[in-house]
C-alpha cells in the first residue's frame, strides 16, 4: 500500500522498548513512512535492555531500527536525532497521519501535559496537539501515583488516546510477542490502522 502522509514513530525512555519494535515491523512490511524520533534517555534504556549500544548518527541508526525489527528492506523509515528542534516534524506545516509515541515514560507525559518542548520528540508530539492531529501514548508505568494520572487525564481531556501496555489473554496468546502485538494492535487502531494479524473478540459464541 501507498500512504501520502508519514506517521511520526515516538520513542522515549521507559521500559518496554520491544513494543517500538514490533510496531515499527508491521508498520514497515505493510510499507508506511516512518518519521522516528527516540528522546536522548532511550539510548540508555535500550542499553540497560538489550545490552546493545543503540548508535545515534541517523542513518545508522536507520539501519539499526530495521534489523530490530526484522525489514530491512520494505516501508520508509527515517530517523532524526533527539535535538534537531529544526526538522520537519517540528513543523505544523509537515502534515503527518498522527504521532504515537512507544512507550512513554511518565516523565515524558508530564511535559506533554504541561505543553513543554524540550526535545524533538517532545515538539513533534505538541505540534500533533496544536494542528488536531490524532497523538496517541502508550504509558509503561506501574503502579501510576496520583500525578500520573492526572497527567493523563489532561492528555486525555486535550485529545490525546491513551493506550497502557496492557495486554489481554482472550485470543490465547502463546508468546511474549503475542502479548505485545496486541497492545500495538490497540494501539494502531487508534489511527485506523489496521496491519497485525490479531484475533479479536467476537463475542461469546
Amino acid at each position: 500500500m501507498s500512504n501520502i502522509k508519514p506517521l511520526i514513530i515516538g520513542i522515549s525512555g521507559a521500559s518496554g522498548l520491544i513494543y517500538t519494535v514490533r510496531a515499527l515491523k508491521f508498520l514497515l512490511e505493510a510499507d508506511y513512512e516512518i518519521e522516528l524520533v527516540a528522546s536522548k534517555s532511550t539510548y540508555m534504556v535500550w542499553q540497560a535492555e538489550q545490552n546493545i549500544r543503540m548508535p545515534v548518527e541517523p542513518a545508522q541508526q536507520e539501519l539499526f531500527w530495521r534489523i530490530q525489527a526484522g525489514v530491512e528492506v520494505g516501508g520508509k523509515l527515517h530517523c532524526h536525532p533527539w535535538g534537531d528542534v529544526g526538522a520537519n516534524i517540528a513543523s505544523g506545516s509537515f502534515r503527518t497521519l498522527g504521532m504515537i509515541v512507544i512507550p512513554c515514560s511518565m516523565s515524558t507525559a508530564a511535559k506533554l501535559a504541561a505543553g513543554l518542548s524540550s526535545d524533538l520528540l517532545e515538539r513533534a508530539a505538541d505540534v500533533q496537539l496544536k494542528e488536531g492531529r490524532k497523538l496517541v501514548i502508550v504509558p509503561r508505568e506501574t503502579p501510576f501515583s496520583l500525578i500520573h494520572l492526572r497527567n493523563l487525564t489532561t492528555l486525555a481531556e486535550a485529545g490525546v488516546r491513551i493506550v497502557p501496555a496492557i495486554p489481554a489473554w482472550y485470543h490465547n496468546p502463546q508468546s511474549i510477542e503475542d502479548l505485545v502485538d496486541f497492545v500495538v494492535a490497540r494501539t494502531l487502531d487508534q489511527l485506523d490502522i489496521d496491519c497485525i494479524p490479531l484475533e479479536r473478540w467476537q463475542g461469546r459464541k
